[in-house]
């Protein structure tokens, strides 16, 4: 008998018709609640749907811990650096992702960080609070450069909309592949270009190698105009030395979506600088990404039945 497919209650109600047509024949597992209406020991694919996350991860991975027989995990998220999903990695279950999934908003949301911090907008609103009338110029994108480092899919999108907005593009990536919309050089290349640069974007995944990719050293190599967003993983940043550049005034604003501790601890200086946006690691949350990331899934799920290659597969420390 096939393996069967764990998925929520959740998932079930939304594609229970599209995960069998998908499957014929396989069994699913059903995650209702803290319990699971099935066999743990019969799971073969297991679904970690959005729906699950924070709440229900536990149950989730309690029933995992009681799976054997697993033998492929699709997380909802793109980033899968914690060590459970490494954990999956290092059983020889195969992981793959919905990377793409909420590429559109956090992009969008990039530009709109870009958009705020060129027209002072902190600046406008603590007027605004203070009802104080306070005209300021703005700041031009068009031909600005703008080095967005990690060409994955919201990089790729983040490149486009900049372009858009005729601001001079330049991609990081371990290694081009010659396709890309813009110019792209290898991510080890990066510290030459960072004099020039105007606006860094971080849109990388965390692995050894990019971990405090911005420390100290590349903080000092940009010039005091540059402006600097992390939508990747907060520990790309190596948070302490980028606060004292700011306070110092070494470095133009920074737009942070993504911390190395979660929640941004209170006494954190990054929440007081003026020339700091903080939000609250929902740079791309929207209520599609779950329907997108079930979509990813399914897709996958009928290329695991037809024996092709899965997208986004996780290979251990890959940086796109």
């Amino acid at each position: 008998m096939p393996g069967a497919i764990l998925v929520s209650d959740w998932i079930l109600a939304r594609f229970g018709e599209a995960l069998r047509r998908a499957a014929p024949g396989r069994p699913l597992a059903v995650l209702r609640g803290p319990g699971l209406e099935g066999d743990p020991g019969a799971v073969e694919v297991a679904f970690f749907s959005g729906d699950l996350f924070p709440e229900r991860a536990r149950d989730l991975a309690r029933v995992l811990h009681q799976a054997p027989g697993l033998r492929w995990f699709h997380s909802f998220a793109a980033g899968v650096d914690h060590p459970w999903f490494q954990g999956f990695l290092a059983r020889g279950v195969r992981v793959t992702t919905s990377s793409g999934a909420s590429t559109v908003p956090i992009a969008q949301t990039v530009m709109l960080y870009v958009l705020a911090l060129s027209r002072d907008l902190p600046g406008w609103l603590a007027a605004q609070a203070a009802r104080r009338w306070s005209p300021r110029e703005i700041e031009d994108l068009s031909g600005r450069l703008l080095a967005v480092a990690g060409l994955g899919p919201i990089g790729l999108e983040v490149a486009r909309l900049a372009a858009a907005f005729g601001m001079r593009v330049v991609g990081f990536r371990r290694a081009p592949r010659g396709d890309e919309p813009c110019e792209t050089r290898r991510l080890a290349d990066l510290d030459a270009l960072l004099p020039e640069v105007d606006w860094l974007v971080l849109a990388l995944p965390l692995a050894d190698e990019t971990r405090h990719l911005l420390d100290a050293r590349r903080l000092a190599l940009l010039p005091p105009r540059a402006r600097v967003v992390n939508v990747g993983r907060g520990a790309l940043v190596d948070e302490a030395a980028l606060a004292a550049a700011l306070e110092e005034g070494r470095l133009g604003g920074a737009a942070l979506d993504v911390f190395e501790v979660e929640p941004l601890p209170p006494e954190s200086p990054l929440w007081s600088l003026p020339n700091v946006i903080v939000t609250p690691h929902s740079s791309g949350t929207n209520p599609g990404n779950h329907l997108r990331a079930a979509e990813i899934f399914l897709d996958n799920l009928a290329r695991y039945e037809r024996g092709e290659p899965l997208r986004n597969e996780v290979k251990a420390g890959t940086v796109p």
